[in-house]
């Protein structure tokens, strides 16, 4: 990678800016002050920002985060904070989430860089599954489990939801697992039934669970283990 493109890259400022920064001799590379932006970058190179090291990117990244209530999951919104806010890393706007939650919903994000890697979290031929636990407004009934099970018709949509597990915890409390990702699903079938949300969780993506010693607003980056289970093309397990 050229070394102004890096530089851009990683303090997010434009290819025009680096270069300036460039002649102005605070980037090193290997302790040396490098000014040519067109200087090749190699991995083992270790460059320097006014004496602040500077971390090359290798691989595709992945993060989980405990979102909190009132952020929303893009990358950019002129209304409301996003999930970046609490992602403390390079070129953090590269990274996007891998299946978004409601403003008002907490638990588990996906952060990655990596596309296909998400598409298998959000496309709906990979079944992947999330569970959420609810807070309701008025008691459950048991004859829900099995109605969540043959597919509630929301409103609006002409085909049923696929199954889904519906798990009675207490009166007001459950916890659903499902393998679909419409908008606002959970909370528009128990609204089908005539019930409302009021608190929603995520737990888990897959086989990843949201780690229970992340607070609210706290991340931390995937084991290998936790993104080998959602699935990725074998160039890629190669390459970590």
């Amino acid at each position: 990678m050229r070394l102004d493109k890096f530089i851009s890259q990683q303090l997010e400022i434009s290819r025009a800016i680096a270069a300036r920064e460039l002649r102005a001799r605070k980037i090193t590379v290997d302790g040396e002050v490098v000014r040519d932006g067109a200087f090749k970058l190699l991995p083992e190179h270790e460059v320097e920002y006014d004496g602040n090291p500077l971390k090359q990117q290798i691989g595709p990244r992945y993060f989980m985060l405990n979102k909190p209530q009132g952020y929303v999951c893009s990358t950019d919104d002129p209304d409301h904070p996003t999930v970046l806010y609490f992602i403390e890393e390079p070129a953090v706007g590269k990274l996007h989430a891998a299946g978004r939650l409601d403003i008002d919903t907490t638990g588990l994000v996906l952060l990655t860089d990596d596309g296909q890697w998400s598409h298998r979290i959000t496309s709906p031929r990979h079944h992947c599954e999330k569970t959420y636990f609810v807070t309701l407004e008025n008691p459950l009934e048991e004859a829900l489990i099995a109605q969540f099970a043959a597919g509630i018709q929301l409103h609006g949509e002409k085909e049923l939801t696929k199954p889904a597990e519906l798990e009675i915890l207490s009166p007001l409390e459950a916890r659903v697992t499902l393998s679909e990702g419409r908008y606002h699903q959970v909370k528009r079938m128990f609204a089908a039934s005539g019930n409302h949300v009021v608190a929603l969780h995520r737990e888990s993506i897959g086989g990843i669970i949201l780690d229970e010693d992340l607070e609210e607003g706290e991340y931390r980056e995937l084991t290998e283990e936790e993104i080998a289970s959602i699935g990725m093309p074998d160039e890629l397990k190669q390459q970590r």
